[in-house]
């Protein structure tokens, strides 16, 4: 329900993005910057309210879910799971545009080299899939 309030909202905010970016760049960026503090509040706000809010323990014994799930340590893996996924990524991310980078200068020299140059970039990539892992493990001890 929330997707079809917020869509218009944001269907109205590119439309005007768009509609600034041709005339006043200054003016634009200021709008955005604000925009983007106000999400960054609003985030702040759900989180805060989210790790606030205690396990719901009526719902979890009434669906037959275990102690340890109704104590709110499943709330914390999942949290842990989701820090793993991120920060992987953000790291497979920066190898990769060091590596691929690197791999197209020495591609763009030597043909030849293309897929010693892939199989760095696809080492680095495997950053990602290790968070991945971790997250996968994480959510199975939720």
């Amino acid at each position: 329900m929330f997707w079809f309030l917020a869509l218009p909202v944001v269907v109205l905010s590119g439309w005007a993005v768009a509609r600034m970016g041709r005339r006043r760049t200054r003016r634009m960026l200021r709008w955005l910057g604000a925009l983007n503090a106000a999400l960054v509040l609003a985030g702040l706000v759900v989180l805060i309210v989210a790790l606030d809010a205690g396990p719901g323990t009526a719902a979890a014994v009434a669906a037959g879910a275990t102690a340890k799930a109704a104590s709110g340590f499943g709330g914390q893996a999942l949290l842990g799971a989701a820090i793993a996924v991120a920060g992987s990524s953000l790291g497979a991310g920066i190898a990769v545009a060091y590596t691929g980078s690197a791999a197209l200068a020495a591609i763009s020299e030597r043909p030849e080299q293309f897929g010693r140059a892939m199989v760095i970039v696809g080492l680095a990539e495997g950053i990602a899939i290790y968070g991945l892992v971790v997250a996968v493990i994480l959510i199975g001890k939720a």
